[in-house]
């Protein structure tokens, strides 16, 4: 009988992202090919590192938009048009809003398994380039089992986050407080100096981004409640008396040009190459929930994911729940009893943005920066994702 394997432990030697750039035609970002701006952060986290891309095993990054500009496999092109050695693989991922945090769990559990030493994990998405729901433009995406067991049928991500609000009962002035708070956190950590570590400079045709440019730090509620529910439809009021039809632009995640990436290895290989760890991949669990709500699945995530790591929410200092709408955030602040100063400190992404495919990476480097400043350990990262799924992942800093 042979010996037992003793899994990896899978550290994070750096995690960088891009600035967060409007997704729309003159943000800061659009004119930049998704290629090259996924090239642009694959090398600067290189050189950071000062690493042979040579040694790398996989490259795995996250896209939900695989259409147009965005199809061929981007973490492929982009190591090639960075120059890169040819014989470095890569793949691409599709979880939807986990995309890039779904990256850091393959890429974990291959370092694990033993599989791999070294691998980049990460995300791209091009708003501006490649329009959000593009892969499926004038496609049916559900066939008919799913329209038959879930008839009248599922609804989209807006109109989900309005039954969620509906059901913990969060009216239009909540939301827009919690919208107000993003942009306040998020404005006061750009302006001290906070982001700068994690963000790399982008070249491009109009000069060099390197800073996030979806931040409103003169948000409103009075402002914000000017703004008109985009969801609202005569039908949907019908079947869905409940609604209150809240969500607006402004208490919704912004479309947004982003990548982010980490070099995720072995501890062992980390060692042996002399490199510092900055932190662990501590736990990891994925889980689905009511896909017809979509966005409810970090609730049980969370109890998932506490009841493989040992941990109690007591112990996690920083806890990042993607701000897709709102509602999520604070449906979840409503199931759990928990410091809301813990939650989204920095800011969240209806002030810094949801670029879909690259958002897992961009918060788990924002996170880690964040321990990192604070001196603290333990980080919770929760996604909500289309179809009523969640990543969740809890990383420890070293």
């Amino acid at each position: 009988m042979g010996v037992a394997q003793v899994l990896a432990d899978v550290v994070i030697v750096d995690a960088v992202r891009t600035a967060s750039g409007r997704g729309r035609s003159g943000g800061a970002l659009a004119d930049v090919h998704p290629v090259d701006l996924l090239a642009q952060t694959l090398t600067g986290l290189l050189a950071r590192n000062d690493l042979d891309p040579g040694i790398v095993d996989d490259v795995l990054i996250g896209c939900v938009s695989q259409v147009g500009e965005q199809s061929a496999t981007p973490g492929r092109m982009a190591w090639l048009g960075a120059g890169l050695p040819p014989h470095v693989p890569a793949a691409t991922i599709d979880r939807k809003c986990g995309s890039g945090q779904q990256a850091v769990h393959f890429a974990a559990q291959a370092i694990r398994a033993g599989s791999y030493d070294i691998a980049i994990a990460g995300g791209i998405e091009s708003m501006s380039r490649v329009v959000m729901g593009s892969a499926r433009m004038d496609a049916d995406p559900y066939g008919t089992q799913v329209a038959e067991r879930f008839a009248p049928g599922l609804v989209s991500q807006g109109v989900a986050a309005e039954l969620v609000a509906a059901k913990w009962k969060l009216d239009r002035t909540a939301l827009d407080e919690y919208s107000v708070r993003s942009h306040r956190l998020a404005g006061a950590a750009q302006d001290a100096g906070w982001f700068d570590r994690e963000i790399l400079a982008i070249q491009t045709p109009n000069g060099v981004v390197d800073r996030d440019e979806t931040i409103r730090p003169g948000s409103t509620v009075e402002k914000l409640a000017t703004l008109k529910a985009v969801f609202e439809r005569d039908d949907l009021s019908r079947r869905f008396p409940e609604i209150g039809w809240s969500i607006t632009a402004g208490n919704s995640s912004q479309i947004t040009d982003g990548a982010g990436a980490l070099l995720v290895m072995s501890r062992e290989k980390c060692d042996e190459l002399g490199f510092t760890p900055r932190a662990r991949v501590h736990s990891m669990a994925v889980c689905g929930d009511d896909p017809l709500l979509m966005l409810t699945a970090p609730i049980p995530a969370t109890h998932r994911i506490l009841e493989r790591s040992g941990l109690t929410l007591d112990e996690i200092d920083h806890i990042e729940i993607n701000e897709a709408f709102a509602p999520v955030p604070l449906a979840w602040l409503a199931e759990f009893d928990v410091d809301p100063a813990k939650v989204n400190p920095r800011g969240g992404a209806i002030a810094l943005g949801h670029p879909l495919g690259a958002s897992g990476a961009r918060i788990m480097t924002s996170m880690l920066h964040a321990l990192e400043d604070n001196g603290q350990r333990y980080g919770l990262q929760l996604m909500c994702e289309a179809g009523g799924m969640a990543n969740a992942t809890i990383i420890e800093r070293l």
